[in-house]
C-alpha cells in the first residue's frame, strides 16, 4: 500500500507539527524573552533526499542500495525535523534549535505532543530578520520622539497618525554597523488620509530626515533633520482605487487575458509531489527562499537536481542617486524583512 505523501522526507513542516516545535523549544527554557523568528523543515541530508526509496513515491525500501561503502541511507523513513531561528532580546544573541518531531496530534489531554531538542547554540554577532512586532514597536518609538515631532512640523505633518513608518536595515558598511549591534534607519512616508485602506502612502516620501533606532532596547540612538525636502502633494491618481473613485478613469487599451484547458491540465499534484509529462518534482517552501524546487527528475530515472531554488535572495543594488540617505535605500528584503512569508 502506498504510503502517505505528507510523509515525505522533503515535504514542509504542517502547522500543528510547527506549534509542536515551539512548544517544545518552550519546554526547554527558552522564555518569552525568546523570540521565535523562523521555523521551517530541518531537511535531510542530501543523499538520504536523493535515495531511489525517496526520489520516486510511494516510498519503496526495496529501491534503498545495500551496498558496502559510501553513505548509509536508513532503511525508513527518517524523523522529521524542524529549524527554528530564536532571538533572544535581553542577550542580544540568535540561536539555533534543532526539534526532532515524532508523530502528532493536534489534541491530546496534556495539549500537544512535545517533539525532542536534538541542539541548540549560539551563534554570535549576527542578528535574525525583524518581525510585525518589532516593526510596531519601532514606529511607536520613532513618532513619539520630541525632535522627530518637530521634524514633522516643519514639513506642515501635525497628525502623527498620518505617518508611516518603515525600519530599514542598516546593512553593514562600518564597524558601527556590525550585526552584533541590532540596528534599523527607517523611512518616513505620509498619508493624507488615515480612514482609506486603499491609499498609497508610499507615494508621499518625507525625505531628509536621519534616524537610526536600537531595536533591542528601543530606543532613537541617531537623530539628525538633514535637509528640509517638500513632501509631496496629496494626489488621488495615486492610489490603488478605481479611477472613477478619484476623478479619472481606468485604462481600455488593455485586451482581456483567458487562460482555458479545456480537458484539463498536463499535470498532476499529489500532496507536494508533480508530475509533468515525463517530469517530475516536488515543491517546497522556506521563510528565507520561498518557492523551493527539489528532486528534479525525468522518466528514465536521471536526476537533474535534487534542489532548485524558484525564488532567489534581491540582492543589494547600488543607488546612485546622490541625495542624501539615498544611498541607504538598499535592503536584502527577504532575509532582513522576512518578506517571503508573504
Amino acid at each position: 500500500m502506498p504510503r502517505n505523501q505528507a510523509s515525505h522526507p522533503l515535504d514542509p513542516l504542517s502547522a500543528t507539527k510547527i506549534s509542536v516545535a515551539i512548544a517544545t523549544v518552550r519546554a526547554a527554557g527558552a522564555t518569552p524573552e525568546h523570540a521565535l523568528h523562523r521555523s521551517s523543515l530541518d531537511e535531510p541530508n542530501k543523499h538520504v533526499a536523493l535515495a531511489d526509496a525517496y526520489f520516486f513515491p510511494p516510498f519503496q525500501p526495496s529501491l534503498v542500495p545495500k551496498t558496502r561503502g559510501g553513505p548509509r541511507i536508513p532503511t525508513k523513513l527518517p524523523p522529521r525535523r524542524a529549524r527554528l531561528i530564536v532571538y533572544n532580546k535581553k542577550s542580544n544573541e540568535t540561536s539555533v534549535w534543532i526539534v526532532e518531531l515524532s508523530e502528532v496530534h493536534a489534541v491530546t489531554r496534556g495539549g500537544l505532543h512535545r517533539g525532542k531538542v536534538i541542539s541548540s547554540h549560539v551563534i554570535p554577532d549576527v542578528q535574525p530578520s525583524m518581525d510585525a512586532m518589532e516593526y510596531a514597536e519601532c514606529e511607536a518609538v520613532v513618532k513619539d520622539f520630541p525632535p522627530f515631532k518637530e521634524a514633522m512640523k516643519r514639513r506642515g505633518i501635525e497628525d502623527m497618525d498620518l505617518v508611516m513608518v518603515d525600519p530599514w536595515g542598516v546593512g553593514y558598511h562600518s564597524e558601527a554597523e556590525a550585526p552584533k549591534r541590532r540596528l534599523t534607519r527607517p523611512l518616513i512616508f505620509c498619508r493624507t488620509e488615515s480612514d482609506c485602506p486603499m491609499e498609497n502612502g508610499y507615494a508621499r516620501p518625507v525625505e531628509g530626515i536621519h534616524v537610526l533606532v536600537d531595536m533591542q532596547n528601543m530606543v532613537v540612538i541617531e537623530f539628525e533633520d538633514r535637509k528640509l525636502v517638500p513632501v509631496p502633494p496629496a494626489d488621488p491618481l495615486r492610489n490603488y482605487t478605481p479611477g472613477e473613485t478619484r476623478g479619472a478613469v481606468d485604462r481600455s487599451d488593455v485586451k482581456p487575458l483567458q487562460i482555458v484547458q479545456h480537458e484539463g491540465p498536463s499535470f498532476r499534484v499529489n500532496g507536494y509531489f508533480v508530475e509533468w509529462k515525463k517530469w517530475n518534482f516536488r515543491i517546497g517552501f522556506t521563510p528565507r527562499e520561498g518557492l523551493v524546487i527539489y528532486s528534479i527528475a525525468y522518466v528514465d530515472g536521471s536526476r537533474v537536481s535534487w534542489r532548485w531554488l524558484c525564488l532567489m535572495e534581491i540582492q543589494m543594488i547600488p543607488i546612485t542617486e546622490k541625495m542624501p540617505l539615498m544611498q541607504e535605500k538598499t535592503a536584502l528584503e527577504k532575509n532582513a524583512h522576512s518578506l517571503k512569508k508573504v
